[in-house]
């Protein structure tokens, strides 16, 4: 009887340790809210994402979310309303790492805070600098554009969504693969916008692609983020390693 008792006992004190084993491998993707010093005493809150398995490889792709203006302030949780961090709010795992800053209300995206921003995440995370990315929606697409114009040699593709034209930038991200998204009776922003930059890309030599949705209003991002071939497509496109360069022929 006390062999019993004495196993039981022990059976007892196992399962709560099995019951912990097993939450933490069934433990969805989440996003942790960070803080990034920038220069002059400002700072940028994220979120960010870190893969299963993330200590596991030594290398991941990165990607950068750019939120649109209605999701700008200093509650991390309206980043999680479109895009990737929805997605990974709702249970979806991806294969990269991804971080996804809110921009102060009453302001729009200071590109060399996000490229500051991007150097840190590179330096101290298992990043692959050959596979690099950008999104963004709207006022993010515009900040995608921005960003890739100042990252042209970083950056292995970009996939601006229904972002304002930035022109400037054209000569310098051409070689970048490229996709964009917009919606045809956009009212906020017009198709005509992501139209300009596309025939100059092309006009200059580059390829983009250029994915319109006929009935889709401002909202192109949601169709866009749901389709996985998106994400597939992106992670597809890799810069030369940097030892690749260095061999000779």
């Amino acid at each position: 009887m006390k062999l019993t008792q004495a196993f039981c006992m022990a059976l007892l004190l196992l399962f709560p340790l099995v019951s912990t084993v097993q939450a933490e491998e069934k433990e969805p993707a989440a996003l942790s809210e960070e803080t990034f010093d920038l220069p002059g005493g400002k700072q940028m809150h994220f979120l960010l994402y870190l893969p299963k398995g993330y200590e596991e490889q030594e290398h991941w792709p990165l990607v950068l979310f750019l939120h649109g203006a209605g999701e700008r302030g200093d509650d991390l949780s309206k980043v999680k309303k479109h895009g990737p961090p929805k997605l990974v709010e709702n249970g979806q795992d991806f294969p990269f790492i991804m971080i996804a800053p809110q921009c102060p209300q009453g302001t729009w995206w200071i590109t060399e805070d996000l490229v500051a921003l991007m150097d840190h995440i590179v330096e101290i995370h298992n990043v692959d600098e050959s596979r690099v990315y950008v999104t963004g929606l709207s006022m993010g697409g515009r900040g995608t554009w921005q960003v890739a114009g100042a990252m042209s040699d970083k950056l292995a593709a970009i996939a601006p969504i229904c972002g304002p034209s930035q022109v400037e930038v054209v000569e310098k991200i051409v070689n970048i693969p490229t996709w964009v998204f917009h919606g045809a009776k956009d009212p906020v922003v017009k198709v005509s916008q992501s139209e300009e930059m596309v025939k100059l890309l092309k006009e200059k030599g580059g390829n983009p692609k250029l994915t319109i949705y006929p009935e889709a209003l401002h909202d192109s991002w949601t169709e866009t983020y749901d389709n996985e071939e998106v994400f597939k497509w992106l992670l597809s496109h890799q810069l030369p390693k940097k030892e690749d360069e260095a061999k000779p022929e």
